[in-house]
């Protein structure tokens, strides 16, 4: 059911109609049973057997907190957290890398002049099980780090796991921000209902009217039979920069804005990250739910960067290349992450020099500035090549058309299309970057924001890609 549809327009009314109609209970029962039932109906939508691995998860999880809570022996408290973290990264594994790790041992085998049968698994993934396992593990970590005590109501617990509006593709919500949200009772607000419509409707126009018709072209460039000339590939990479933005922050948008019309405040998970000023700064600002999941519950884990320099940067590549693994079961994305957890190290290596060296005061601090968010954008836009690849041939194929002549093809004809649809992100984006607010329109007149809602509306309606494309993130 995707948020892009009819289908889920008509199912968020009912909702919103059954949870409005019920009474404010002193914890909210009757509205949380609600939302857990079209919780399990939304997801059950996409394919109902999967509701039994986020049923396995969430009944694990919740018995492992509470033996957690009771348990003051270090060798049992160990136990039981190997046993979350063997189902949940089980469950994700098997589904998600069984094939990849089975298709490379084979490869590894026949250059070894060793023969390897497998079978083939038609193994169909789950929807948004990388975002709800590592939204589920975060419970149990906090409760073996005893920093939070584990909630006795199953129910609200359930709901944690399987909330409708983050369920499939985040933010990934920590039960120490979530389950109080949960457990307390909520009203909605006009500033709620207000902001809540405003993420929505952005939400949606940055996904049907940016993403889906950027997609068009970006298909076509890394269409595996395609020969893109030099500038085309290009423009494909900085079209895609704007598409998965466009259509993971959107997705966001909707989430978080459907979530605040039931009273639920959700994490920010985008905050401008193509204004970002150097590599760590990006990560500050892209898909940040999951760059702190990584940092507190892995990059910590291993050591963090209180043993020294080269540990830390062992522990930096190994966190982004396991982050970029997260993503998908393919090299390039493994590849991906190694860029980045490269590049993390050289800035941390190369922080002190630019402090000895202060550029600012040689280019001025407007121009410095400038100068750092387009090194950053260019080297991120390395990243999504790595990123959207097909396959290590067709990256290695780019690399070389990239190296080779430039040459236009049709990349002249694309310009005006990809400015048009560029001008209302970065109007806004703009507006929210001077302001420091990224619901800035709300603070706009009436006059404005209603010739800025009208305007956004005319153009969803005529340029709105039509069929309901989904997410791309849902794959991973």
């Amino acid at each position: 059911m995707l948020f892009n549809s009819f289908d889920f327009a008509f199912f968020l009314l009912v909702c919103l109609a059954v949870y409005y109609g019920l009474q404010l209970g002193a914890h909210c029962r009757a509205q949380n049973r609600v939302l857990l039932l079209a919780s399990y109906v939304f997801y059950g939508a996409w394919d109902w057997r999967f509701l039994s691995l986020i049923a396995a998860s969430t009944g694990v999880d919740y018995c492992v907190a509470l033996a957690l809570g009771r348990s003051d022996d270090p060798r049992r408290r160990r136990l039981l957290l190997g046993a979350s973290l063997l189902t949940n990264l089980g469950i994700l594994g098997f589904f998600k890398y069984a094939n990849f790790f089975a298709e490379n041992l084979q490869v590894l085998g026949a250059s070894l002049g060793i023969e390897l049968s497998r079978p083939l698994l038609e193994i169909v993934l789950p929807v948004g099980i990388s975002f709800y396992t590592f939204q589920t593990l975060s419970y149990t970590i906090d409760v073996y780090r005893r920093r939070l005590e584990p909630t006795r109501d199953f129910f609200d617990f359930a709901l944690f796991v399987a909330f409708f509006p983050q369920l499939v593709a985040g933010p990934i919500e920590r039960a120490a921000r979530l389950l109080p949200q949960i457990a307390s009772p909520r009203r909605v607000d006009w500033q709620g209902f207000n902001s809540g419509s405003w993420l929505i409707f952005w939400g949606l126009f940055k996904k049907v009217v940016i993403a889906d018709n950027l997609a068009t072209l970006v298909d076509a460039v890394f269409n595996p039979a395609s020969s893109p000339t030099s500038l085309e590939l290009l423009l494909g990479i900085y079209a895609f920069a704007f598409q998965i933005y466009c259509d993971f922050s959107g997705y966001t948008d909707i989430a978080r804005g459907v979530a605040r019309l039931m009273g639920f405040d959700l994490m920010l998970n985008f905050r401008l990250p193509y204004f970002a000023t150097s590599p760590a700064d990006f990560w500050r600002r892209w898909h940040i739910s999951l760059s702190t999941w990584l940092r507190d519950y892995l990059y910590v884990s291993l050591g963090g960067n209180r043993r020294g320099n080269r540990l830390r940067n062992r522990n930096l590549m190994i966190t982004m290349l396991l982050g970029g693994l997260w993503h998908g079961a393919a090299w390039p994305f493994v590849l991906w992450g190694a860029f980045h957890g490269l590049l993390l190290v050289l800035h941390r290596l190369l922080q002190p020099w630019l402090e000895q060296v202060r550029p600012a005061s040689v280019l001025g601090q407007g121009a410095w500035w400038v100068l750092r968010v387009l090194a950053t954008f260019h080297l991120v836009c390395f990243g999504w090549l790595l990123f959207r690849s097909e396959s290590l041939a067709q990256l290695a194929t780019h690399l070389a058309i990239l190296a080779g002549p430039v040459e236009a093809g049709f990349a002249l004809s694309w310009l005006l299309p990809l400015a048009a649809l560029m001008l209302p992100l970065l109007l806004v984006q703009i507006a929210q970057a001077r302001s420091g607010n990224l619901e800035v329109p709300l603070g706009w007149s009436l006059p404005v924001r209603v010739a800025t809602y009208a305007a956004l509306f005319f153009i969803f309606v005529t340029l709105g890609e039509d069929g309901g494309q989904p997410f791309v993130y849902f794959q991973f």
